[in-house]
């Protein structure tokens, strides 16, 4: 008897059981989806297309540059900065003794238009470095307290300017109480020129984050008052200057709408401006600076966008025409796109 012989029926190597797949394996099935062979779009990148790619672009790209730097340039703008003419000559070496002082600080100055201006003509301020992102300014606000009226004591993020007198402030918080206080008087060959400032805020934010029944309490009552003051009896809703104070700034410069002029400024007309220079941008060597400008379909005078777009199609109409010279003065054998891995057949599967 041959004990080592194994028997056939025991499920050995040579039993019909051991073909059959294993029941417990974990090797997927075989799907087009699970080994990536589904259909596929798979350029191959010749230099015809790579040529014809880059002119597409060039031919794209610099009519709208073109036409984004023209109306760029019909843009009229005045810029007049006045932090430093406006402070009085024995004043000079001292400005922030200056700015803290209780004297009249109203300055005067003559701007002359230097093209037509249409209205809507829109009056900014600009302030240069001004930190307006720093991150414990932009949390020390409350939203609940400027749109709801029953919230006026929910000042915690708030801190230090929550409070006065133990009395919540309203609105409370540092961005509040920086307002920017400087204003502008405007004439016009020596007659008045009306500055409108209705609707220099966004809607969405005069309607939903600003009460039409919150109205401000003990703002600017503390020992340092940090800008301007606001109306008691007009609600939150209808402090424009305000609302678009407190809608702060990405970077350390930027420009804010104080108004705007309704009606035409015609080349050589002289604006004469009275500035009343109350905001401290001494304390940490900011600039202040009066805007009048016109507005395109783009928006205001930026030159950026022109000039990106013909940066980028001008690249790309010289590497098209380097590849087409290449390719006409030593051109290469293409290889046959057959033999690509993902056009030949899988196998038979």
């Amino acid at each position: 008897m041959n004990a080592s012989t194994p028997s056939s029926s025991a499920g050995g190597p040579g039993s019909a059981d051991s073909t059959a797949p294993r029941r417990n394996s974990k090797r997927p099935k075989y799907s087009r989806f699970t080994q990536q062979e589904l259909p596929a779009c798979k350029p191959i990148l010749t230099p015809k297309w790579v040529i014809l790619t880059f002119l597409l672009v060039s031919v794209a790209f610099v009519p709208i540059g073109v036409v984004s730097l023209l109306a760029s340039r019909n843009v009229v703008e005045i810029i007049d900065r006045y932090e430093t003419v406006c402070v009085p000559d024995n004043a000079q070496s001292d400005k922030i003794a200056f700015i803290q002082s209780p004297q009249d600080k109203a300055c005067n100055r003559i701007l002359t238009v230097p093209k037509d201006m249409n209205p809507p003509i829109y009056v900014y301020y600009q302030l240069d470095n001004f930190y307006q992102n720093h991150r414990r300014y932009v949390k020390s606000r409350s939203d609940q307290q400027l749109r709801n009226p029953g919230s006026e004591n929910d000042t915690d993020a708030c801190k230090p300017e929550h409070s006065t007198n133990n009395m919540p402030i309203v609105p409370c918080g540092l961005i509040a109480w920086s307002l920017f206080n400087d204003t502008y008087g405007f004439a016009r060959n020596s007659q008045p020129l009306n500055v409108n400032k209705r609707d220099i805020s966004w809607k969405s934010d005069r309607d939903h984050k600003f009460g039409k029944n919150v109205f401000p309490k003990n703002f600017q009552n503390g020992t340092i008052k940090g800008g301007a003051t606001l109306d008691p009896s007009i609600p939150l809703s209808r402090q424009e200057d305000l609302i678009v104070w407190m809608r702060t700034a990405a970077l350390p410069t930027f420009r804010k709408l104080y108004g705007k002029i309704e009606v035409n400024l015609r080349k050589g007309d002289r604006i004469n401006v009275t500035i009343q220079n109350n905001y401290n941008t001494y304390s940490f060597n900011g600039k202040k600076k009066l805007v009048i400008s016109t507005a395109s379909w783009l928006g205001g005078k930026n030159d950026f966008m022109g000039i990106a777009y013909l940066t980028v199609g001008g690249l790309c109409f010289i590497l098209a025409m380097i590849f087409t010279l290449i390719y006409l003065i030593k051109p290469r054998q293409l290889g046959d796109p057959s033999y690509l891995s993902w056009n030949r057949n899988p196998g038979g599967r």
